[in-house]
């Protein structure tokens, strides 16, 4: 039995209601910055990306395993996530992101402290928890500022401000690490980031509200839950061991992975805009088709290519790909109403987390108890899968 919270039946007139529009002057005002508050996430984010394998290895001498259980560990705030959005809905958007992400610069500052893999997991379930409550409400934000016929632009310029974040961060990141700070002090720098992001939430104006029902489970919707069921499967394949296999088996010291971190936002910071016009132009179905054909490839290379340059290509390449799932949070725009953008995006979360919860521990088992390749062949499978998933989508005009 469906909990009160969410629905099944036909949609209202009311649903269907567009909420009442913001003068230009707001949408531009709010639109700059929610950019700065993209940002300042992409900064406190990269920085903690860009150090994490070698922290992990490096500093804590986490196994394969351990890597994997963090991670589902981290992870369950996805689901979490879902029962705190519901319990906000009819909130103003604005300042639920700021709050979250005062939890989030918490946790992550806290990385500065952490003496085991025990605090290491209780810091991680606290910045991930503001930062998974955060994770719709950027997309959302920006549809309601869109103007008419220009969401997927506004979408990628968001994506856009986090990738040049991004980057900042990793520059810092590196330049401190040049100049022989070590990494643990590196998340105070990420929570200092953060907690301006919080800040910037406060600027965006306040009529963007969670209006409608708190969840939202249509059946009509089943494609999109799928595609995000699959993406979190082949997405935490990419974020749990790829960058370990780097440091992990070939030994790739920090200045390294920073400095392939830093090719992968520089990418995103350029493509980001221009991604979001081409779904814009051509559609969702398209572009999703290829993403994950291109990830299919990019999976089998990680389990097939001996070599380090080699597998340093791949790494960056496919993880500037992931701009292109920006076609999902666009794909929402088209099938469900502006009042249901928000309860439908983070239902998506939710199933995204579902994989995301369970594919860790068993990417850990493969790698703890068989072969680490066999990791990365789960993914490629997974990738192929989501192919077939996404011819479904009807083309744009359908």
């Amino acid at each position: 039995m469906l909990p009160a919270s969410m629905s099944i039946e036909p949609l209202t007139s009311a649903e269907l209601a567009e909420p009442r529009p913001l003068a230009t002057e707001h949408r531009r005002r709010g639109l700059v910055f929610l950019a700065l508050a993209a940002g300042g996430v992409g900064f406190a984010l990269a920085v903690q990306m860009g150090v994490n394998e070698n922290f992990v290895v490096d500093v804590l001498g986490l196994g394969g395993l351990q890597r994997g259980l963090l991670e589902t560990f981290r992870e369950t705030c996805g689901m979490t996530a879902l029962a705190v959005l519901a319990l906000l809905a009819g909130l103003v958007e604005p300042l639920v992101g700021a709050a979250v992400l005062l939890l989030f610069a918490v946790g992550l500052g806290g990385y500065t402290f952490v003496p085991s893999y025990g605090w290491l997991i209780a810091a991680s379930l606290v910045w991930s928890q503001g930062l998974h409550v955060w994770m719709p409400l950027p997309q959302s934000m920006a549809m309601a500022l869109a103007e008419p016929g220009r969401t997927g632009r506004r979408v990628g310029q968001v994506q856009a401000a986090t990738a040049a974040g991004s980057g900042l961060g990793l520059g810092a990141a590196l330049a401190l690490t040049a100049g022989g700070v070590p990494i643990r002090p590196l998340y105070l720098v990420a929570g200092a980031a953060a907690l301006l992001a919080a800040g910037a939430c406060l600027g965006i104006p306040r009529k963007i509200k969670t209006p409608g029902p708190r969840l939202v489970f249509r059946r009509r919707y089943g494609l999109f839950y799928l595609l995000s069921f699959l993406e979190g499967w082949r997405k935490q394949i990419f974020l749990c061991f790829a960058a370990f296999l780097l440091v992990r088996v070939y030994a790739t010291p920090l200045p390294t992975m920073l400095l392939l971190w830093i090719a992968v936002q520089a990418i995103g910071w350029v493509v980001s805009p221009h991604v979001g016009r081409l779904i814009d132009r051509v559609g969702e179905r398209r572009v999703l088709v290829g993403y994950f054909a291109c990830l299919t490839l990019f999976f089998a290379g990680y389990a097939l290519l001996p070599f380090r340059g080699a597998l340093f290509v791949l790494f960056v390449v496919d993880s500037a790909f992931f701009v292109f799932a920006m076609a999902l949070t666009t794909f929402v725009s088209r099938i469900a109403p502006p009042g249901e953008h928000t309860a439908t995006l983070s239902m998506g979360v939710a199933m995204n987390h579902v994989a995301a919860v369970t594919m860790p521990l068993v990417g850990g088992l493969l790698w703890q108890y068989a072969d680490y390749r066999l990791v990365f062949a789960m993914g490629a499978a997974v990738a192929a899968a989501s192919v077939l998933a996404a011819l479904r989508v009807p083309p744009r005009g359908a």
